[in-house]
Order: C-alpha cells, then sequence, then structure tokens
C-alpha cells in the first residue's frame, strides 16, 4: 500500500475532513521514552509537530519520569506516566538500541499497550513499531520498521510487514521506517490534519525535503530479507 500525503489539487478522504474538525484544539502529543532512545526518532517529529504548538502540545513521559537519556547522551527531562493525565492524545514511540530490554519487559509493555489502546493516533519511528507489536495492537494490521532490522518483524509473524515503505498508515496507526523516516511520517500526519500547505510550509521553514510518496524507501534495497 503506497500512503501519499495529500496534495494540494487532490481530493481529501472523508476521514480528513473529519480530522479537520479537530483544528484549533490542542492535543497532547506524548513521546514515550526510554534508556537509549534514538535521539532524531524523538527530536524529528518533534520538531514537525512542535511547529505547530497551537494544536500539538509535546510532552515527553517516561515509566519512571525524570531524566531519560539517548543513545547519543542526549539527556531529556520527562514526567511520569502516571501522572499524565490526558485523555484524548497522540502516543509517539520511538525506537532506539534501547528496546531490547524494553521489549522483554513486561513492566513496559503492560503500560504501553494500555496508552497505546487509549489514544487517539499512534505514531512509530523505526524500531519502535516493534514495541508496539510486542503489545499485540499491530496484529493484522500493516506496518514498517527499520529496513536494516528488518529480519527481527519474523518475530511477530500476525503483523502484516511492509519491507518497501517510508512510512505506513494503517487506520489511527503509523508507522516509519528508520530514523528520519519520522520526519516524513510526522508531515503527512500533520497534511492529513491539518492540510497540505501546511505541512509543505513546514518542510519549506525547516530546509527539509520532505518525501512525500511512502512508496519511496531506497534502503529497502540494502538489506536482504
Amino acid at each position: 500500500m503506497d500512503n501519499k500525503s495529500p496534495g494540494p489539487d487532490e481530493n481529501i478522504p472523508i476521514f480528513i475532513h473529519l480530522l479537520h474538525t479537530c483544528t484549533g484544539i490542542m492535543i497532547d502529543c506524548i513521546f514515550l521514552l526510554y534508556p537509549d532512545f534514538e535521539t532524531l526518532d524523538v527530536f524529528g517529529p518533534v520538531e514537525v509537530l512542535g511547529s505547530v504548538p497551537e494544536e500539538f502540545n509535546i510532552i515527553f513521559a517516561s515509566l519512571t519520569g525524570g531524566v531519560i537519556t539517548s543513545t547519543q547522551q542526549v539527556p531529556v527531562v520527562t514526567r511520569q506516566i502516571t501522572d499524565i493525565r490526558s485523555t484524548e492524545y497522540i502516543l509517539v514511540i520511538p525506537g532506539g538500541a534501547g528496546i531490547y530490554p524494553c521489549i522483554t519487559d513486561d513492566a513496559f509493555i503492560t503500560p504501553l499497550r494500555t496508552m497505546a489502546t487509549n489514544a487517539a493516533f499512534v505514531l512509530t519511528i523505526c524500531t519502535g513499531s516493534l514495541l508496539l507489536a510486542k503489545t499485540g495492537l499491530l496484529k493484522g494490521r500493516q506496518a514498517t520498521t527499520n529496513k536494516r532490522l528488518f529480519s527481527f518483524t519474523r518475530r511477530f509473524p500476525g503483523v502484516n510487514w511492509v519491507k518497501k515503505s517510508r512510512w505506513v498508515t494503517d487506520g489511527a496507526i503509523s508507522t516509519s521506517s528508520g530514523v528520519s523516516a519520522g520526519m516524513d511520517m510526522a508531515l503527512s500526519f500533520v497534511a492529513n490534519r491539518l492540510g497540505y500547505e501546511r505541512a509543505a510550509e513546514i518542510s519549506r521553514i525547516l530546509e527539509y525535503e520532505w518525501h512525500e510518496e511512502s512508496g519511496y524507501d531506497p534502503f529497502s534495497e540494502l538489506y536482504p530479507d
């Protein structure tokens, strides 16, 4: 499936119009962090979504609260997830080296499942989709992940993994390929929610070359299945 950001002259599907009715109502955007998350997995989408502060309220959260440090040693102050009272929110799950202990830790996966179940939208970047797959919430859905680690998807055969895709949207869940692909997915999310021109404007301000076609994925050919 090729997900394409709606262009300025295209007919926008009815569910996009429904999303537009939410415009002007701020929604919390919760980034769930854990030790050794990948820095750009988080701050690429933060740069995009944080460019529309009247729509998206950025919150950094973790199981324990306090300072969580990325693989690249970037410290981020987080709120403990039990202290967050959001009733409507977007959950963002980054990838990174830290997924390996998390994916086998019920103390992490159980609250992740609860948060993802209750979220209005779920966005995953890179191997964050593997964490979501562990919750069982991707079963029967299309999804993608980092192509260098795509063989890891064999552990979750109930998911319809799409190898050649920059990102995949299946209902309220969007999953992206490795690292920088999270920015393309975030811009597509903005385009679907606020309109193509708003997303295009953000990409211009960031001087970022937005890959609008989800099927653009040259990295999928670099690694064997």
